[in-house]
């Protein structure tokens, strides 16, 4: 039997922790500065790479940490080569996925904050797995940081980050914004906080914490239904926090913060993508429009196909009705670009087959 690995992963320390074990060894100040940047500036991935360090202090990393937890297990290439998926696996044999996707303009990625996912929300494939665990801090960096040494071979780099794959960030929230305040960090990955989004299917708790924090991060608030019993059916965190209590907070947030807020919509055929839903979500949020401005923002994409749910995506011409009446009550309305289809790795198909 294999012997586990008890080394904390080096991702899941903050600076000052850093320096407080450099410290403790012995060491001068400017050496946690120079593992630092090391870590997210070079993105060196195991101790031998950290030349400007002294041999001893190499192997003392190499005896007290590991630079990873994620071993990629395989990678599919969507058809037009625009989205690519990665499986990861994790120390304790639990799978995770996360996904690059190119723009013209920018390389976002679509990171996980947990193994599987506690929401059971019928239409997406990782509340279809149930529950693993949640990820640490640093194992949501770690992900990060494969494609960002990816993107940097062909010259590139990652421009957002999305906290939209498996999992609830909010269910997760320590370790998230953990991992946010890691990536931020100017003499770190040096990524803007407008740079991120989280989303949440609506932990008003939660999302009250998060206004309270006045993070300067995006929300998003997956919503898909305006009717509380109809929600509830889709989403059962809807039987805990309603409609009218989450749309509260999302108020709060905004009041608060004077951010704009996305709500994520998925078109479902003939279950939530008529005129007359957009009609009856145009009317909800019409607390977030003031003098004529709104700020929120639709994003509507129709549902990705999943195995355990037979509901079918909405045609265009219906996608673009329903954009255009949440548009006639002054609601800014996108329709997304669907992404990477063909290799389950759009909105609600991330499912990592643990096996």
């Amino acid at each position: 039997m294999m012997q586990k690995d008890t080394r904390k992963l080096i991702y899941d320390l903050d600076l000052p922790e850093l320096e407080g074990i450099l410290n403790s060894w012995g060491e001068p100040a400017y050496r946690a500065r120079q593992i630092w940047n090391g870590l997210y500036q070079n993105m060196w991935q195991e101790p031998q790479e950290f030349t400007n360090l002294p041999k001893g202090l190499r192997e003392k990393l190499t005896e007290h940490f590991t630079f990873s937890h994620l071993v990629p297990a395989a990678a599919l290439e969507s058809s037009d080569g625009e989205t690519r998926k990665t499986l990861f696996r994790l120390p304790d044999q639990k799978a995770i996925e996360a996904v690059l996707m190119r723009y013209s303009d920018r390389r976002t990625l679509c990171i996980s904050t947990q193994a599987g996912c506690a929401m059971g929300c019928v239409f997406c494939a990782t509340g279809q797995m149930g529950f693993g665990r949640n990820l640490t801090s640093g194992e949501i960096v770690e992900q990060v940081l494969f494609y960002a040494r990816l993107l940097r071979k062909q010259g590139e780099e990652v421009t957002n980050i999305v906290l939209m794959g498996m999992g609830e960030p909010l269910h997760n929230y320590e370790a998230t914004m953990k991992a946010i305040d890691r990536l931020n960090d100017p003499q770190g990955l040096n990524l803007g906080a407008r740079r991120f989004t989280v989303s949440t299917v609506g932990l008003v708790p939660a999302i009250r914490r998060f206004t309270a924090e006045k993070r300067q991060v995006n929300l998003a608030v997956s919503l898909h239904s305006v009717d509380d019993e109809h929600r509830s059916a889709m989403m059962p965190v809807n039987r805990r926090y309603s409609i009218e209590e989450l749309l509260t907070a999302c108020e709060e947030y905004v009041n608060q913060t004077h951010r704009r807020i996305t709500f994520e919509w998925a078109l479902i055929q003939d279950v939530n993508d008529s005129v007359d839903h957009a009609r009856r979500l145009a009317i909800k949020l019409q607390r977030f429009v003031h003098h004529g401005s709104a700020l929120c923002h639709v994003n509507v994409i129709p549902l990705n196909p999943t195995k355990a749910y037979s509901g079918k995506a909405t045609t265009r011409q219906r996608a673009l009705a329903f954009q255009a009446e949440l548009e006639r009550h002054g609601i800014p309305c996108t329709i997304r670009i669907r992404r990477g289809i063909d290799i389950q790795a759009g909105c609600g198909q991330l499912a990592a087959d643990a096996g």
